[in-house]
């Protein structure tokens, strides 16, 4: 029970699912932060296509399997994790919650599960990691112009003990995104880009700040042979996000990648791309299990999860429901949504016949006949 400040007792509002939280962080952050969660490319197709297409996707349930025991646990690049979600990277978390990353560190430390912090992150690299130092992360990775920068930051997360890099590659420039512009979204004064403090402090130029840093600080010049050179800096494993085409896959696993995210990037860059969940499985044929697929985008309940890890991926990682989360209740908010979570997928799995994660596999989907 809550007391009101007139001193009335209300019932706390029950959370069942995840859209609880998605509607109670509309109601209590600011709008110019809602919209900016919640912001799509353009017309917001491949954003709400991320949601819609797993709706279209149906189960083939076996029957009378014994359930009576169930095992969600599973492995991301040799590593145990509790169960197959992880949190993908996004900004800003202070904005949902005054300790931000560290908050999210220490949820996915409780919940035992995987972490990729995002470089546009409110809390250091070196704050996140002491914020829980027995958590499993991995680092979200830009290429700026400045190769410099990306390089620092990589042998600070090396040294950190986070134990994998990832490449975001669908971003040689930002999306469109209507209501970050019409809102002039920036930064609240007491926050920051905090991996890059004091590096920006005199170089927004004529062209002004985008999303905390300076505009046209990333570098669209990224290309295939940064993969190697990247190699070149550091021994850590290095996973691709961002990938929705067979020959982009093929490509990466050319270049000796270790992962691949397919990732839309949440709909905010591309408008028009497929949805995530309708990319993998051309993806993962393509993989043919040389390299880890993983995916992002659209997951909001435990048959969601279900779909993408019998569809071949061997985890995903949720942006939006982490933030919702977070607007709730922090920490507790986080942890929350990764039990129900986690809960809605041992039930999918069990009424699917599947006991454990290495039961699951492409029978469970219904193809549908064209």
């Amino acid at each position: 029970m809550t007391t009101t400040r007139e001193g009335t007792c209300c019932a706390e509002m029950a959370m069942v699912c995840l859209t609880d939280f998605e509607e109670y962080a509309k109601e209590h952050l600011s709008k110019a932060t809602w919209d900016y969660y919640a912001a799509g490319a353009d017309e917001c197709c491949s954003r709400d296509d991320n949601l819609l297409a797993y709706k279209r996707i149906r189960l083939r349930p076996r029957i009378l399997r014994d359930v009576s025991l169930s095992d969600t646990r599973t492995t991301v690049q040799g590593t145990e994790i509790s169960f197959p979600v992880g949190i993908a990277p996004t900004a800003f978390h202070c904005l949902a919650w005054h300790e931000g990353e560290m908050a999210t560190a220490r949820a996915t430390e409780a919940v035992n599960t995987c972490y990729i912090t995002s470089t546009y992150s409110t809390c250091s690299v070196e704050e996140i990691a002491a914020a829980a130092p027995n958590g499993y992360r991995w680092f979200q990775l830009y290429v700026y112009r400045d190769r410099k920068l990306s390089e620092s930051i990589i042998h600070r997360v090396e040294a950190l003990g986070y134990k994998a890099l990832v490449l975001t590659v669908d971003v040689p420039y930002t999306g469109k995104r209507r209501n970050d512009i019409r809102n002039q979204f920036k930064l609240p004064p007491h926050l920051k880009v905090k991996n890059f403090d004091g590096v920006f402090q005199e170089a927004t130029g004529p062209a002004g700040e985008e999303y905390g840093v300076p505009a046209n600080t990333l570098d669209p010049s990224i290309s295939w042979k940064d993969v190697y050179w990247l190699q070149s800096l550091t021994r850590l494993p290095i996973i691709i996000k961002g990938i929705l085409t067979k020959e982009d896959a093929e490509l990466a696993v050319e270049h000796g990648v270790q992962g691949i995210i397919v990732s839309n990037h949440g709909g905010r860059q591309l408008d028009g791309g497929p949805a995530t969940i309708d990319a993998l499985s051309e993806i993962v044929d393509t993989v043919q299990g040389r390299i880890e697929v993983y995916l992002d985008g659209g997951v909001r309940t435990g048959s969601d999860v279900l779909k993408a890890v019998a569809l071949g991926a061997k985890c995903v990682f949720i942006g939006r429901p982490a933030v919702w989360g977070l607007a709730y209740k922090g920490e507790e908010g986080l942890k929350e949504v990764l039990h129900i979570l986690n809960d809605e997928f041992r039930l999918s799995m069990a009424l699917s016949g599947c006991r454990n994660v290495a039961e699951i596999n492409r029978n469970l989907i219904q193809f549908s006949k064209l």
